[in-house]
């Protein structure tokens, strides 16, 4: 039985791009291919789960607080619909001239909250909305119910 040494090894020239390609130099190619990968399923990962919302009912208002850092005001829109709240909000990604390590940062937000009141389709909510420092306040009114009495 023969060991081959590491020089000997058959060399395949279509394995390799113009210039031969060390076995560290293609495993090192790979784990920064594979990390950018990661890197962008984690960007999506974010944006799926972002923003981070509250809803608290008060009296007869329902506040719900979006925080949406890094977003302007001008780039946010808000639309209710039924009993869903739409959150839209996109912002230009930034151009670095050095090396990019992480970009986990959202550039756009489509979420769609379902609001825990009871709207008709006829009705029109019209809530007011407050921007400050990343973080918009929606105050939405209840709809009225009445309460039926028990005989």
């Amino acid at each position: 039985m023969k060991v081959l040494v590491d020089n000997e090894y058959p060399k395949r020239k279509d394995l390799y791009q113009k210039d031969e390609i060390n076995v560290m130099g293609l495993g090192q190619y790979m784990a920064k291919e594979i990390m950018k990968e990661i890197c962008n399923m984690s960007k999506e990962f974010y944006e799926f789960v972002m923003p981070a919302i509250d809803m608290v009912e008060d009296g007869n208002d329902l506040m719900v607080t979006i925080d949406l850092p890094g977003f302007a005001r001008k780039d946010i829109s808000l639309k209710i619909i039924g009993n869903i709240l739409s959150i839209n909000a996109n912002r230009e990604p930034e151009e670095n001239l050095g090396t990019v390590y992480y970009r986990h940062r959202p550039t756009r937000i489509d979420k769609k909250v379902a609001l825990p009141i009871s709207i008709n389709e006829d009705d029109k909510i019209v809530g007011t909305a407050k921007y400050a420092d990343g973080v918009v306040t929606l105050k939405i009114p209840i709809p009225k119910s009445s309460n039926i009495p028990i005989t």
